[in-house]
Parts: C-alpha cells; sequence; structure tokens
C-alpha cells in the first residue's frame, strides 16, 4: 500500500530527525528530509493528482534552505502541472512562478534557462486577448535577465551634455563608476553625497564616473547638475525608463551602479553608502 504524500512526510521526518542543536539546524534539517521524501514521492508516483502540490512543498523547502539551483526547473514543472488555457489563472502564474523562476536564474546564473521559459510562456498564451499586457508584465519581470554582472563587459560611446564625446572602451586605464539614475528619484538624490565623496577621495587615483539620466527634461537635468557640483560626464536622450541604454542593459528600477575595473569587466555592482567605498579600496589596493 502506498502512503499518502502528507504521511510520508511526517513519517520521514518523525523517524528520522534528531532534535539536537539549534532552531535554525533542527529546520534545515526538517527542511532536507521533507525535499528527499518528496522526491522520492514524485519518483514512484509521477501520475499522482496532488504531483502540484508535491512541486510546491519542494519549492517551499529549497526556498527555506536558501538552495536556489533546483528552483527554476522545479517552477517549470510546476507550471507544466497546471492547465495552461482560457480559465488560467494568470496572477497566480506570474506571482507564484514567474516572478520566483526569474529570481532564482538570477541568483544561481541560470539565466537563459528563464530567458527560454518567458519566451515558451508567450507562446503557450499567444491566443489569449490579454497577450498584448501579458507580454509587458512579462518584459518588465524578465528584465533583470538582462543585467550586467560582475565579470560581464560594458561598452558604450555616446556624447555628453557639454558636447564631450565619452567612451568607456577608451577608459580601460581608469576605475569607472557606471550610475543609472535620475533627478526625480529619491533613493538616487540621497546616494548623490556618498558618490561625490567617492570621487573627490579617488579621482587623482584614477576614479571616473558616467552618469546615465533616465530624465526627460534637458534643462531640468542641466540644471540640477550644475547646483549639485557634479563635474563629471552625464548621458541624456530624454527617453526616461526607455532610455536607449536602460534599455540595453536591462534597468527596470534605479539608482543601478556598475563599477567597472580597468580591463572593462564590471568588477562590483548596486553599489550604495558604504559599498561603494569599499569596492573603490578593494580596486586600488596596492596602487599607490
Amino acid at each position: 500500500m502506498k502512503l499518502p504524500l502528507t504521511c510520508l512526510i511526517a513519517l520521514s521526518l518523525t523517524c528520522q530527525l534528531s532534535f539536537a542543536g539549534k532552531a535554525r539546524d533542527i529546520a534545515t534539517a526538517f527542511d532536507q528530509q521533507k525535499v528527499e521524501a518528496i522526491e522520492k514521492y514524485i519518483s514512484e508516483n509521477p501520475e499522482a493528482e496532488d504531483i502540484s502540490d508535491a512541486i510546491g512543498i519542494l519549492i517551499g523547502s529549497n526556498m527555506a534552505m536558501g538552495i536556489f539551483e533546483p528552483l527554476p526547473d522545479l517552477l517549470e514543472q510546476r507550471y507544466e502541472s497546471i492547465q495552461v488555457g482560457p480559465g488560467t489563472n494568470l496572477n497566480m502564474v506570474l506571482n507564484e512562478i514567474v516572478r520566483p523562476l526569474v529570481e532564482a536564474s538570477v541568483v544561481s546564473d541560470q539565466r537563459d534557462k528563464a530567458k527560454a521559459f518567458l519566451t515558451r510562456m508567450k507562446s503557450d498564451f499567444s491566443e489569449s486577448p490579454q497577450i498584448a499586457q501579458l507580454n509587458q508584465v512579462l518584459d518588465q519581470i524578465g528584465a533583470s535577465l538582462y543585467l550586467p554582472g560582475v565579470g560581464d563587459e560594458m561598452a558604450f560611446a555616446f556624447t555628453d551634455l557639454k558636447g564631450n564625446e565619452v567612451d568607456l572602451e577608451a577608459m580601460k586605464d581608469k576605475v569607472v563608476l557606471v550610475d543609472f539614475w535620475a533627478t526625480w528619484c529619491g533613493p538616487c538624490i540621497a546616494e548623490l553625497p556618498s558618490v561625490k565623496a567617492a570621487y573627490e577621495s579617488y579621482k587623482d587615483r584614477g576614479f571616473e564616473i558616467i552618469g546615465i539620466s533616465l530624465d526627460d527634461d534637458k534643462a531640468a537635468l542641466e540644471a540640477f547638475v550644475a547646483k549639485n557640483d557634479m563635474p563629471w560626464p552625464q548621458y541624456f536622450d530624454g527617453k526616461g525608463f526607455e532610455n536607449e541604454l536602460a534599455q540595453r542593459y536591462g534597468i527596470s528600477q534605479i539608482p543601478a551602479t556598475f563599477l567597472v575595473g580597468r580591463n572593462g569587466k564590471i568588477i562590483a555592482a548596486d553599489l550604495r553608502g558604504p559599498a561603494l567605498e569599499a569596492a573603490l579600496k578593494k580596486a586600488f589596493a596596492g596602487t599607490d
């Protein structure tokens, strides 16, 4: 006789778990054994009616343990276990499958897998009357898949607000902070004192900043830059969040910062407050 899923889990945990150890160790041991029990259940009962629930338990347990590598595959399996069609609960799919799949793929460096899944979803719902809105939401959720990461290269050239030519590729003898920001962005403005302090501390040692403004009012940007004494170059195309460089690099929220090393590759990202100073100290270590 095959035991129901809930009984199998309970027996596995009750029989095998030792309650010695700290609370976190106990919780992790529960999750590890839960995963083992559920994987065995799925293997032995691939056509079970509660297979979606079983996969959901696996997903939750791996998340609880901070294990992200299996999640994209598990979330895609959960997607395959639901009825895809006119009656599909799209809010559930987006929030309980798509978002965590994308996030787990970024963390576990499986971005191509998530990109393929989003393409599949667009195809699955191509006949839906909501396809235009759905594609827009999927693109927004998937934007982080295109964000550059540590080790990636950034390369672009433009004419700044003052008419100067700026070419990141020609700055490989510098350490460069690429800062996506806007004058209307509160968190960006809150970071400005840290950015200016870092510039003053390291500019004579080969540190540069390139601002990528997501503003749509050139005059307002120029006035803000002058008032706040920001001497570094600014990219501006007046397109707001449709900014061409922001689109190229998948920027969906700001501030977004990338520290590019002398080899042209990103050495740190998402630097705020003390994190910027720490990254620069590391980048310039031994250069005095």
